[in-house]
């Protein structure tokens, strides 16, 4: 790599973002392995817009909408579309979206400022969209992307979550060469020599058999410690899986329990709804049973007075014949 490394990858290479410094010569996990044989293209039914002003953005609420994102990041500059990536079955949001502005400096801006902005509490991770953006991209589904969690063993390196690490160059001295031996004068200072060699030796044994067992001590502590890690992390993520248990439990309890609410608002509204058409009912047949008693009225006050102008025409009549004869009846 040399002088041409770079903390970000430029190119994407499942072989190396699965190393921490990028010089892995063979992958070290499967999802390495699938990246490497996957051949990808991006959806152009979900990104069809210009790459350079297109925002990557994950670690969103499972309650986040579009709206939320829009109103997050309309400060950068003028915005063409907010996209949330849902579930294709639920409905559900995958929690990750993306973001396309109208300019791209806005774009530049957006992702310098808006990385770990806080959106319906939580903390937003911001990057470019590397589908069409990054030659060789492949997406963390098919075992390639940039970052991960520690616990799957499948971290991706290079990108902004996870940049490279500079690699360390070791520089390896020349092998040690051992003395020449010296020659002897006879047999018995050879003998000697011989004795000490094999004391010396033996005591290397000694050493190394002892060397062995602190480092097999050393190694089934080592394991023991791991092991211990192991099972704190299982705690850990049992924990972490209970308190999500009990919050889609209280989440599911909150939902039932608004939804009781509605139910109980609107069976309330449907009864007020009912006695008030009772009551305009019951109004309206008053009102009706009024003006036929008014009407009652009215027609009995004509037949008395029909009746009083007919008495008076007779009696007008019978003046009128009396005059005639003379005021005889």
């Amino acid at each position: 790599m040399g002088d041409e490394w770079t903390a970000i990858a430029k190119v994407y290479d499942p072989l190396k973002a699965g190393s921490i410094d990028g010089t892995d010569d063979r992958p070290h996990d499967r999802g390495v392995q699938r990246a490497m044989l996957a051949k990808y293209k991006p959806r152009k039914a979900q990104l069809d817009g210009d790459p350079d002003c297109t925002l990557f953005v994950s670690r969103l609420n499972p309650d986040t909408d579009e709206r939320s994102l829009l109103k997050a990041f309309q400060k950068y500059g003028d915005i063409v579309t907010v996209t949330v990536v849902r579930d294709i079955v639920t409905g559900f949001s995958k929690c990750y979206g993306f973001v396309e502005f109208k300019k791209e400096k806005s774009a530049i801006r957006a992702r310098q400022d808006a990385h770990e902005d806080v959106v319906d509490e939580r903390v937003l991770f911001v990057d470019w969209e590397f589908s069409r953006s990054l030659p060789g991209w492949v997406p963390r589904r098919l075992g390639g992307g940039f970052g991960g969690q520690k616990e799957s063993g499948q971290l991706r390196f290079g990108g902004r979550d996870r940049p490279f690490k500079k690699p360390i160059n070791l520089h390896h001295k020349g092998s040690y060469q051992p003395r020449d031996v010296r020659g002897y004068a006879d047999n018995e200072d050879r003998h000697k020599h011989r004795d000490r060699y094999d004391e010396g030796r033996r005591d290397k044994d000694r050493y190394q058999s002892r060397d062995r067992d602190k480092d097999r001590e050393r190694d089934s502590r080592d394991k023991e410690r791991e092991r211990d890690t192991y099972r704190d992390r299982d705690r850990d993520r049992d924990k972490d899986r209970d308190r999500d248990t009990y919050r889609d439990r209280d989440r599911d309890r909150d939902k039932d329990r608004d939804r009781d609410t509605y139910r109980d608002r609107d069976r309330d509204r449907d009864k007020d709804r009912d006695r008030d058409k009772d009551r305009d009912r019951d109004t309206y047949r008053d009102r009706d049973r009024d003006r036929d008693k008014d009407r009652d009225r009215y027609r009995d006050r004509d037949r008395v007075k029909e009746w009083i102008k007919n008495e008076k025409d007779e009696d007008r009549e019978k003046d009128e014949r009396r005059k005639d004869r003379g005021g005889r009846y």
